[in-house]
């Protein structure tokens, strides 16, 4: 069969093609158009290599086609397939409110959004850890002007805390990965199998490209700027960033541990100890924001911990446990996605996210409720919704492990999540049940087009939790795909690699 891996850097170049294009044009409908088609290509595309990689296994395309460990690796396999596909759904969606709210009335929102999906599918086919820089340098550009794109002073100043944030992880991203090849010659990720499991030099230079990763992916400790930046964008680009900025960073971290880290087992408690406390500050804490919007922004960081946890319980087995991280993924973009479009459309419509401002919206537009309802029941993990099954098969591979430790998780899970529905409930109370608003014209309603983004979503998270057992399928090809560490080193490297350093002669080793 001849070989497709030519395609892999299309992912990137396509989007970075039409960006320039789009910049260009005149009228707003093409540009809206570009803007729409694009994503709705990469939830296709996504597809097809979704299933090609599980048909055929990893493929990997060297630019220049150069000898593995010297070239630059596109590399693309099941797992890296499944999160183009969802990643792109969240786009599509939310530049389809953007259209429809009229951000888009901007000659350059299209074009900003193509570049992003530049770096988010560069970020996500790479197997080079300064290319995986690289394209998140490509991401956070036009995300810079998205931010501050309406030129409000509040905007402004969330802008500024976001590009601060994020200058300070990428200097550390890169130092990282200067010390990674200053130590082991080499920043291939394929080529630096189990190079951080137990060599000294390495492992801490691998540490830094870790803690940088998880500051852009709003980990505790380093997580309070999300919540400060974010709700200070339009819900169209907080709905994007949702789904793409932090999940291209669980991505790598999964990617990491796997590939490089070894699934070592002596990170574990670091692992649960983190995430315990970021699962109980992303619970609790929204319950003392004032906007729909910055309660949201902690429910984006409660999802985190609930998905990175699993790496500390791969012990009895990986593939299932990287599977429920997975499956939380999947189910977390998509109803945190349709929650923040939810709460946009709210905040187009009657000018204000703010709590207090708001009251009665049950009444005045039930279908407006019933998204978010629906959304709130799937962040909680109540069915028929996905995070049902999302928690449920995180419960379960926790437990598996049978101890004390297993346990207290568990009960963190549940208290977490007892915090969200508190959190959820308190939007419920102050937004959708009250008095009526008399400020507004009683004919005032949400228009359906600001409401459809969101609840398409949420029919999605519906889907997930009716063909549940197809899904779980998927996420277990996917995390088999992640595991299969040699086909993905064969696929990049080679028979003939050059430049490929020995783990063997690292000092500091087991």
């Amino acid at each position: 069969m001849p070989t497709v891996d030519w395609v892999l850097p299309l992912f990137a170049a396509v989007p970075l093609f039409m960006a320039a294009f789009a910049v260009i044009l005149p009228w707003k409908p093409v540009r809206d158009a570009i803007a729409l088609i694009i994503p709705i290509l990469g939830i296709i595309a996504g597809g097809w290599l979704f299933y090609y990689t599980a048909t055929f296994g990893t493929i990997a395309h060297n630019v220049g086609l150069y000898v593995g460990g010297v070239a630059i690796p596109f590399v693309a396999d099941t797992f890296s397939a499944i999160m183009i596909v969802t990643t792109m759904i969240v786009a599509a969606t939310a530049n389809w409110f953007a259209v429809v709210s009229g951000e888009t009335v901007s000659r350059y929102y299209a074009s900003l959004t193509l570049i992003l999906i530049t770096g988010v599918n560069g970020a996500l086919l790479t197997g080079d850890l300064f290319n995986f820089f690289v394209f998140i340098e490509v991401m956070l550009l036009p995300s810079y002007g998205l931010i501050a794109m309406s030129g409000t002073w509040s905007r402004l100043a969330g802008g500024r805390t976001f590009v601060l944030v994020n200058l300070a992880a990428s200097t550390l991203l890169l130092v990282g990965v200067g010390f990674v090849y200053g130590v082991t010659g080499s920043v291939n990720i394929a080529a630096l199998q189990g190079a951080a499991a137990g060599h000294g030099p390495a492992t801490v230079a691998m540490g830094l490209v870790v803690i940088a990763i998880a500051a852009k992916a709003g980990v505790f400790p380093l997580h309070t700027w999300l919540p400060r930046t974010y709700p200070g964008t339009s819900g169209a680009v907080m709905g994007l960033f949702s789904g793409l900025h932090t999940k291209v960073a669980v991505y790598m971290l999964f990617r990491i541990y796997v590939n490089i880290f070894d699934l070592d087992e002596r990170w574990n408690w670091l692992i649960i100890t983190i995430m315990i406390i970021s699962m109980l500050i992303g619970g609790f804490a929204g319950l003392g924001e004032h906007t729909i919007r910055r309660v949201l922004a902690y429910q984006m960081i409660n999802g985190m911990p609930f998905i990175l946890v699993m790496l500390a319980f791969t012990s009895d087995d990986p593939q299932r446990a990287l599977a429920a991280g997975l499956l939380y993924t999947l189910h977390h973009m998509i109803t945190v996605g349709a929650l923040i479009l939810n709460s946009g459309a709210i905040e187009e419509t009657y000018a204000t996210g703010t709590l207090s401002k708001l009251s009665g919206v049950a009444r005045r537009d039930p279908l407006v409720a019933a998204v978010f309802a629906a959304g709130a029941f799937s962040i909680v993990g109540f069915p028929p919704f996905s995070g049902m099954w999302g928690k449920i098969l995180i419960v379960f591979e926790i437990a598996r492990t049978g101890d004390w430790v297993a346990w207290l998780v568990i009960t963190v899970i549940v208290a977490a999540s007892i915090g969200a529905l508190l959190s959820m409930l308190r939007v419920w109370r102050l937004v959708f049940w009250g008095k009526p608003m008399k400020k507004y014209p009683e004919n005032l309603r949400v228009p359906l087009s600001l409401l459809a983004p969101s609840a398409l979503l949420m029919v999605c998270s519906l889907a997930m939790f009716i063909f549940a057992g197809p899904l779980i399928d998927a996420v277990l090809v996917s995390t088999a795909g992640l595991l299969d560490v040699g086909s993905y080193a064969e696929a990049v490297l080679g028979d003939n690699p050059v430049g490929v350093p020995d783990m063997t002669n690292l000092q500091g080793g087991r």
